[in-house]
């Protein structure tokens, strides 16, 4: 059978945009008069990405309060087309792709026949038989030897004899960046008009979220969608390849002007983490091929049980019906805690999957914790920010099933502790302290109306 799939590179791939990214460290060495460093890089996805740049991991993070640009063309778009690309997109995965709309976008997942995840992604419909799947970076490599095989193969693995679809990856056509934070509206309708933003069928209202537009712009065509990694307002571009460093300069320099910065993987951690109530699960860490997703917080968002079948379904309803209530939480610690065991009273609940430093927790948040170091408490202070898995949800169900964060006007926040564990699974040395977090770290603000940016 054709594999799709790329091979497994011999050195990390860079991105279009890996040279102009120097452009970017020599300009903030200019604009905040700092010394120039290399920027901090790593392995992701089998593609060479900045952490950081010459600005810190924690101004970065701090930069959605203004506007944030993300280099995400590490990601891959997939492109499906055929008269039968909708039965084979329904058949795999566990949204009803056909009844999606002309112009509207999807998040959900590709899972095995065990119920894990395999992939989350998202899907946009173009046409009536054509779509692009964007997903993550380094699920685009086929490759037996090291276990590894591409989203594309794994979808048209499930192709009946007969149908036709053909399947490409376009990813060396588009370019993808983000553009995120309460100047994001300002910054894209400057730079390629407001026209950009509209409501495609009703072009007097702006652009729902969860939609995307096509537009020309001097010549070139775009995609812009309005959706993003972090939960907050904002855009995700794709930028075709030819102009991609020259858009590039564009949007970060106008980015600069408004006081954001350009984000690396670090800035991005902390600002999906920090997203609404829950924050924003990662595959890798949150998501895995051998868990299932149930009850994770975009469960509901991402898979529809009521549609006939999909791939994964019997795992799942396993699950439901045999009433698996474990949890994925948002806590609030005085420091990291990735990968230690969470307590409370002795008794082991979960485990975080996911803990970074952030500068967006408020001081009252920060002060809850009850540390005794001082870099967490006082208004320049920091605390950590993270995800778990917990066996059995900490939170009690209201009538309609939904948890209950809020009581007497106060958000629950459950006290626990964060252990490192022994050989044994024990717990071990000094516990870092923290609570489970009902009300998260910042709220979501990606579905509200954009009349509320539209005048910054």
């Amino acid at each position: 059978m054709k594999n799709y799939g790329f091979e497994f590179p011999d050195d990390p791939r860079r991105t279009a945009l890996f040279d102009v990214e120097e452009w970017y460290q020599n300009l903030l060495v200019e604009r905040l008069n700092r010394s120039y460093e290399a920027i901090k890089r790593s392995n992701f996805g089998e593609y060479d990405m900045a952490v950081n740049y010459l600005t810190s991991v924690l101004e970065e993070a701090k930069a959605i309060e203004k506007v944030a640009i993300f280099n995400i063309d590490h990601m891959a778009q997939l492109r499906f087309s055929g008269k039968d690309a909708v039965a084979l997109l329904d058949r795999v995965l566990p949204t009803r792709v056909g009844e999606m709309k002309i112009g509207q976008c999807k998040y959900t997942l590709l899972l095995n026949e065990n119920g894990g995840v395999i992939d989350d992604l998202i899907i946009m419909r173009l046409e009536e038989d054509k779509f692009i799947l964007v997903i993550n970076a380094g699920h685009d490599i086929t490759d037996e030897e090291k276990g590894l095989k591409a989203d594309i193969d794994h979808i048209m693995d499930r192709l009946k004899n007969g149908e036709e679809v053909t399947a490409e990856d376009i990813s060396d056509e588009l370019v993808k960046i983000d553009i995120q934070g309460p100047f994001s509206y300002k910054l894209v309708t400057t730079l390629f008009g407001a026209s950009v933003v509209r409501n495609r069928n009703r072009p007097d209202k702006n652009m729902r979220f969860f939609t995307f537009n096509e537009f020309d712009h001097e010549g070139q065509h775009f995609i812009i969608s309005r959706t993003g990694y972090t939960n907050r307002w904002g855009w995700e571009l794709y930028v075709p390849v030819a102009v991609a460093e020259e858009q590039f300069k564009r949007i970060v320099t106008k980015a600069l002007n408004l006081g954001g910065l350009l984000v690396g993987l670090g800035g991005r951690d902390e600002n999906r983490i920090s997203a609404g109530n829950f924050g924003l699960p990662l595959n890798g860490s949150e998501y895995d091929p051998v868990h299932t997703p149930t009850n994770c917080p975009l469960f509901n968002a991402a898979i529809d049980m009521t549609k006939d079948n999909f791939v994964g379904k019997n795992s799942l309803q396993k699950d439901i019906d045999g009433g698996i209530n474990k949890k994925m939480v948002l806590v609030i610690t005085e420091g990291i805690a990735t990968g230690r065991g969470i307590y409370k009273d002795g008794k082991r609940l979960g485990t975080v999957t996911s803990s970074i430093n952030s500068p967006n927790v408020s001081q009252e948040k920060r002060e809850f914790i009850g540390s005794q170091r001082k870099n967490v408490n006082g208004a320049e202070g920091t605390a950590a920010i993270g995800l778990g898995w917990l066996y059995q949800n900490p939170f009690n169900i209201d009538e309609d099933g939904n948890d209950i964060l809020i009581k007497d006007e106060k958000a629950i926040r459950i006290r626990v502790e964060f252990c490192r564990e022994d050989e044994n699974g024990n717990p071990k040395g000094k516990p870092v302290l923290g609570y489970i977090s009902g009300d998260g770290v910042t709220p979501a603000t990606a579905p509200r109306p954009l009349k509320h940016i539209q005048e910054l």
